[in-house]
């Protein structure tokens, strides 16, 4: 489940109450900064997040021209075992690497669609890419994926990387989570990662 507060205390506590780190860009970066979602199980155990730079996509309504739009968000996913819900009914798999993916690609599909389709076709197009994302972060070894190599608090760290027509996805591991990517009108080549010392900084 995804929760988006809507004042930025609320959005702050959401990521103050998760036990891994967070990561954004590096100082490099010295464009907005903002907070995105964050998902939580059904017992409110934060499990992921997300954290934007540059321009905020709306995931509402088409912008008035969506190829201007600059901004990458860096996805951060706790690494946890297989382990039983909350509620003891059932089981939960293991976070991967293949989980930062998919949550990456489903990311940028959220708030890339063409803004020229039709509002009919919008919901079979999204099921359908949604399916191809799901297939892709199935199969980070298959040909629709690259190797990028990016600085991650200083230390180079291979990423599975892939570009569309909609924009660029990555996902790769760090100490402790494993981290996605996503953006568009920004290159991920040459960006770099890092924790985030003050997650306040990131509220407008």
């Amino acid at each position: 489940m995804e929760t988006r507060t809507g004042s930025a205390q609320g959005a702050v506590d959401g990521y103050l109450m998760a036990d891994f780190p967070w990561y954004g860009l590096d100082e490099a970066f010295t464009g907005r900064r903002w907070l995105h979602t964050v998902g939580t199980s059904a017992d409110g155990t934060v499990e992921h997040g997300s954290i934007g730079h540059g321009d905020e996509p709306s995931l509402k309504a088409a912008p008035a021209d969506p190829e201007a739009l600059r901004f990458a968000v860096v996805v951060t996913v706790a690494r946890r075992p297989g382990r039983r819900s909350a509620d003891g009914t059932g089981v939960l798999e293991a976070t991967s690497v293949s989980s930062a993916a998919w949550l990456a690609g489903s990311g940028l599909l959220s708030c890339t669609w063409p803004a020229h389709m039709e509002r009919s076709l919008r919901q079979d197009w999204l099921d359908q890419q949604t399916a191809t994302a799901w297939d892709l972060a199935d199969d980070l070894a298959g040909s629709g994926w690259s190797t990028l190599t990016l600085p991650v608090d200083g230390v180079p760290t291979p990423f599975h990387y892939r570009e569309s027509e909609y924009g660029w996805v990555l996902a790769g591991s760090a100490d402790g989570v494993h981290l996605g990517g996503y953006g568009r009108g920004m290159s991920a080549y040459g960006l770099g990662l890092a924790v985030v010392k003050d997650i306040t900084a990131y509220v407008d």
